[in-house]
């Protein structure tokens, strides 16, 4: 009679070593998502809330109203983003890894594409403006500061341009005060004394005198408006490097900037161009010769001549200095732009070119959760290549064999309820008595005792 063995012998001797069992990478991946799926929660959480507080900080700027209402309003649209932003990626994460068709993880895909730009549009450019804004809003002044010293220059240098005349007219003034002084001594006419000629010549000499006292006046004038717009560009630059809060500074920056496109316009009046060219026009369309003074006929006929001579000397001149004043007044005329206040957001829009630093980590905090939505995606996809492995004992926890003795406990009861008790068959005459089957897993483990042969032995 075959005694059964010792099953722990036959168990310990079949058992895989656990020290040299290798365990399979799909399983510690499957392990890794579990462990990490509260982490991946709180890290959205955190992310959605830093979304939400940036977000707070760049709508109350867009806001107006009484602070009671900007405060609910802004905090009402921040903590919507933040519930949106975190409800969107949870649902990534919870069902996208899990879609396997092409088609559906095509259109999974296109509803994260979709969902992004959204949030980029509620959101990130808002965190631009709050991490930004302000640097944006001082880089407008700068810019400002810029244009309008550079309009300040165009409109100083149009209107000294004229005092470039102011040579010319001093020379043609002193010349024909020579010339009267000559012709006293007699050297035009060949007869001294102050005629006809001497007056003539004299009269140009102090009419174009007092044309280069105006420019000269007019150039006192351009210097001291020159000498206010820098006070006021000076004031203005402080206020783009000054410290304090940013919508201050703005209004006192506008206010010098009205003042700044005073002086310009005041500029550009002060200019004696057109002054230039009417007293030139006057010199030569007014002249009226003399008639000759002269005693004899002989020295009338002289004077007429030297009358005629300055004549052309006269509209000579006139047409040089008037020349000269068309080319200034062809210049273009400097219209300064009005300086136009800019939120937060609004600069950080219009120069979105120059914060792309601030535009990326405001799109990161609100994006971020994209990238463990992909790995979540190339974890699973990397456990379904691979299959869970069967449980092994060498893999199984405390728990889960405890759950696997208990499952296969009421498995095993189960069969027993539902196996038909066996009848025992009657032999026919002359019919060979039958021979009790044995279990065929008698056969394949020879430390399993047959069925039959346990009741013999009882």
């Amino acid at each position: 009679m075959p005694l059964a063995a010792d099953p722990a012998a036959s168990i310990s001797t079949t058992a895989p070593n656990s020290n040299s069992a290798a365990v399979p990478a799909s399983l510690l991946l499957s392990r890794g998502v579990a462990r990490l799926e509260v982490m991946l929660k709180l890290t959205t959480a955190i992310l959605a809330l830093a979304a939400g507080v940036y977000t707070y900080l760049g709508v109350r700027e867009l806001l107006d109203g009484s602070p009671t209402t900007v405060f609910f309003a802004a905090l009402i649209y921040s903590v919507a983003v933040s519930v949106g932003i975190y409800a969107f990626w949870v649902f990534l994460m919870q069902f996208m890894p899990h879609v396997v068709d092409r088609t559906g993880r095509v259109l999974m895909f296109g509803c994260m594409i979709f969902g992004s730009l959204m949030i980029v549009a509620m959101s990130s450019w808002l965190n631009a403006s709050a991490l930004a804004g302000g640097a944006a809003i001082r880089q407008h002044l700068a810019i400002t500061v810029q244009d309008y010293t550079r309009d300040l220059d165009a409109a100083n240098t149009n209107a000294i341009a004229a005092q470039g005349l102011l040579p010319d007219i001093q020379i043609a003034s002193s010349r024909f005060a020579k010339l009267a002084d000559a012709e006293r001594a007699g050297s035009l006419t060949g007869t001294s004394g102050s005629g006809t000629v001497v007056q003539l010549l004299t009269q140009m000499s102090g009419q174009l005198d007092s044309l280069g006292k105006e420019v000269e006046a007019s150039g006192k004038r351009v210097s001291a408006l020159f000498a206010e717009g820098g006070k006021h560009l000076a004031r203005m630059r402080e206020m783009v490097s000054e410290r304090g809060p940013i919508g201050e500074r703005s209004d006192g920056f506008a206010t010098e900037s009205l003042a700044l496109m005073g002086v310009i316009a005041n500029l550009q009046q002060t200019s004696v161009a057109p002054a230039v060219k009417r007293a030139a026009a006057t010199l030569s369309s007014s002249f009226i010769a003399p008639a000759a003074g002269g005693r004899s006929a002989d020295l009338a006929e002289r004077q007429t001549a030297v009358v005629g001579k300055v004549e052309g000397a006269i509209a000579a001149q006139a047409a040089s200095l008037a020349g000269a004043a068309d080319k200034i007044l062809e210049m273009p005329r400097i219209e300064p732009g009005r300086f136009q206040a800019l939120s937060p957001a609004e600069a950080v829009l219009r120069y979105a070119g120059d914060f792309i630093p601030s535009w990326a980590g405001a799109i990161s905090i609100d994006l971020m959760p994209a990238v463990l939505v992909l790995i979540l995606c190339v974890v699973h996809a990397a456990i379904r290549r691979e299959g869970l492995p069967v449980a092994s004992a060498s893999a199984m926890t405390a728990a889960e064999m405890m759950a696997a003795l208990r499952m296969a406990r009421e498995v095993e009861q189960a069969s027993r309820a539902v196996q038909p008790s066996a009848e025992p068959k009657v032999n026919e005459p002359g019919e060979a008595p039958a021979i009790a089957d044995e279990p065929a897993a008698a056969t394949a483990d020879e430390n399993v005792t047959a069925l039959s042969s346990a009741r013999h032995v009882k």
